[in-house]
């Protein structure tokens, strides 16, 4: 059974959420020729403090 652990930065809505679940299960069932209802994922979001780009924070970077 493939798992995907996807960490994003909290704020996209669950339309995209959705659409990535969907892609990300159909390209792990292609390449691992597993059976697409077999294909878990799973989303961490993580708050935009708790995300470092260049050494900084993402809440200060992004707004």
């Amino acid at each position: 059974m493939p798992i995907a652990h996807v960490h994003i930065m909290e704020g996209r809505s669950d339309e995209q959420k959705e659409a990535m679940i969907r892609e990300v299960s159909e390209a792990l069932a292609r390449t691992l020729d597993s059976p697409l209802d077999r294909v878990r994922v799973l989303i961490t979001e993580l708050p935009k403090d708790h995300w470092g780009i260049a050494g900084e924070p993402a809440s200060k970077l992004r707004k």
